[in-house]
C-alpha cells in the first residue's frame, strides 16, 4: 500500500517499491565486456602475472590505461617516408617533418638500426612528450568523454538527512554530469525529502525520485544500507551504475574517468582505494587494488545485480563482493566532501 502525501506517493518500505515494470529492454548496450581473466568463468586467475599481451592493459593495473583511445592500425613506415618525400618539393606549405612541432626528433622516414637501443629510448622519449602536450591541452580528457558518452551511466543516492548536504550535493551531480540521479529518500529525515522533491519536480528528466517512510537502519530505522542499493540497482537500467555515500560534491566531470576505467575493462572503479594491512586496511592506488571506498564508484550494473548486494554494509564490503577487477584511475578526481571549502 502507499499513501499519497503532496501529490507525492510514499512506500511503506524499501522492499514495498515494485520493481517488476521496470526492464533492460532498450538500445544496445555500449559498455565493453570485463577483462575475460576475471569474469566468473574465465580461464584466468583473476591476477595478470604475465605483464600483459601486446596491445593490452598496462602491467600492474588497468588504471594506467584508462580512458585511452581503441587501437588504431599503426601507419607504415614506408608510407609514412612517400608522403614526406611527395611533400617536400611541392611548395604548396607541406612541411617535411611536421612532428617536430610536437617534440619528436629526425626524419619520419629515418629507420635506423633495428637493434639501436639508444634510438628507440629517443623515441619513446619524443612519444611521452608529445602525449603530455596533447594530455596540457585536455586531449585525453575530451577523447575520453567521447567514448563514454553513449555508455549509460545513473547515479544512485540515498537521502537519510541533512538538507542543506543533499541540495550541494545534488546540485554538484546535474552540474557537473549529464547522469541520471535516481534517488531515495528515507523517513524525509529533518525535512531532506523536501528537497529532493523540489529538485525532481524541477529537473523531471534528470532527477527519479522515490520517498519511502522507513527510516535507514543506522539512524534507528529498519532500512539497510544492502536494502536501499539492491533497490537502486534493480530500478536502474543504465550499463554503469555510480554508488556514492551522499557527502560527495563534484567540482568538475570526476564522472568520466571512473566510467572510462569500466569500460577498459574493469568491474568497477573509484575515487579511492584500499589494500589490507593484517588485520586492518590502509589506502592504496592508483591502479588495481582489492577494495574500493564507498564515497564514489561507478560499477557494472549486471555484476553487480548478481553479487550478495544485500549483505553489503557499506560501498567497500560492495566492491569486494564484486568478480573482477577494482581500481582507482590515475586521475585525480575534482571531487570533495560537502561541507568542506572548496
Amino acid at each position: 500500500m502507499t499513501e499519497a502525501a503532496h501529490d507525492v506517493t510514499v512506500w511503506p518500505t524499501v522492499h514495498s517499491i515494485p520493481v517488476s515494470a521496470v526492464t533492460d529492454d532498450g538500445p544496445p548496450g555500449h559498455l565493453r565486456p570485463p577483462k575475460p581473466q576475471d569474469v566468473a568463468g574465465g580461464t584466468g586467475t583473476g591476477r595478470d602475472t604475465t605483464g600483459g599481451a601486446p596491445g593490452g592493459p598496462a602491467p600492474g593495473g588497468a588504471a594506467t590505461g584508462v580512458g585511452t583511445a581503441r587501437a588504431r592500425p599503426a601507419r607504415a613506415d614506408a608510407g609514412a617516408a612517400a608522403q614526406s618525400e611527395a611533400g617536400a618539393g611541392t611548395g604548396t606549405g607541406a612541411r617535411a617533418n611536421p612532428a617536430a612541432e610536437f617534440g619528436f626528433s629526425g626524419d619520419p622516414g629515418q629507420h635506423g638500426a633495428p637493434a639501436d637501443d639508444m634510438l628507440h629510448a629517443q623515441r619513446t622519449w619524443d612519444a611521452s612528450l608529445a602525449t603530455n602536450r596533447l594530455d596540457d591541452l585536455g586531449v585525453t580528457a575530451e577523447r575520453r568523454r567521447v567514448e563514454t558518452a553513449p555508455i549509460s551511466t545513473a547515479v544512485g543516492l540515498v537521502v537519510d538527512g541533512g538538507p542543506a548536504r543533499v541540495r550541494e550535493v545534488l546540485q554538484s551531480f546535474l552540474d557537473h554530469t549529464d547522469a541520471r540521479l535516481l534517488v531515495l529518500d528515507l523517513g524525509d529525515v529533518d525535512g531532506a525529502g523536501a528537497v529532493v522533491r523540489e529538485f525532481a519536480g524541477r529537473e523531471p528528466e534528470r532527477v527519479t525520485a522515490w520517498h519511502v517512510a522507513e527510516r535507514p537502519a543506522w539512524r534507528d530505522g529498519t532500512a539497510t544500507w544492502g536494502a536501499c542499493r539492491t533497490k537502486l540497482l534493480q530500478l536502474d537500467t543504465s550499463e554503469v551504475h555510480v554508488v556514492t555515500d551522499g557527502a560527495v560534491v563534484l567540482e568538475g566531470d570526476a564522472l568520466t574517468p571512473l566510467v572510462a576505467a569500466v569500460d577498459d575493462g574493469a568491474v568497477a572503479a573509484g575515487w579511492t582505494g584500499m589494500e589490507r594491512d593484517g588485520e586492518e586496511w590502509r589506502p592504496a592506488g592508483p591502479g588495481r587494488v582489492t577494495a574500493l571506498g564507498g564515497e564514489l564508484m561507478a560499477v557494472r550494473r549486471a555484476v553487480a545485480l548478481g553479487a550478495a548486494v544485500a549483505e553489503a554494509r557499506d560501498g567497500a564490503e560492495l566492491s569486494r563482493a564484486l568478480r573482477g577487477e577494482l581500481v582507482v584511475p590515475e586521475d585525480r578526481l575534482p571531487v570533495r566532501r560537502a561541507g568542506e571549502a572548496p
